[in-house]
């Protein structure tokens, strides 16, 4: 270990959170052009803050969706915070940033929306599908810093 200097994983994991919510954001951006191409149904983050946070369900309607985009924000900057968290030279690879996008959405789909008994992910289509991948592929690029990547440090 001589000459090494110990990587901070502080600030790599605090800009990963920051460029998570970032991601989260820009996915909300796509999830309302879809809707108003598409059938409005509700996305994952309604379906869960309607079936599991009763506090929220009570708000009036504008607030009901500022609550829940809130959330889906923050569980984007904990979800960058992640992948900060992981070895930087696993983070430093090409195709990082999109596997972990698609890992988050497969995890969600696979683990998290039957946990919370979230059924109607199964009975999407394979364009809604197709969507929600490529959603989330932006997520991770966004996550991994593809599209403004750091400079090095001298």
């Amino acid at each position: 270990m001589r000459g090494r200097r110990p990587q901070a994983r502080g600030p790599a994991v605090a800009r990963a959170g920051a460029r998570g919510l970032v991601a989260a954001m820009a996915m909300t951006g796509v999830r309302t052009v879809t809707a108003a191409v598409g059938p409005h149904e509700k996305s994952p983050p309604e379906a869960i803050v309607e079936r599991h946070v009763p506090v929220v369900r009570r708000l009036p309607e504008p607030y009901r969706e500022a609550a829940t985009e809130l959330a889906h924000w923050a569980y984007g900057a904990v979800g960058g915070a992640v992948f900060g968290m992981l070895p930087a030279g696993f983070r430093r690879h090409p195709a990082a940033g999109p596997a972990y996008g698609l890992a988050v959405w497969l995890g969600f789909e696979a683990g998290i929306a039957p946990l919370l008994g979230v059924r109607h992910v199964r009975e999407r289509g394979v364009a809604w599908r197709a969507v929600v991948a490529l959603d989330h592929v932006l997520y991770g690029i966004v996550v991994a810093g593809q599209l403004a990547p750091e400079r090095p440090r001298p």
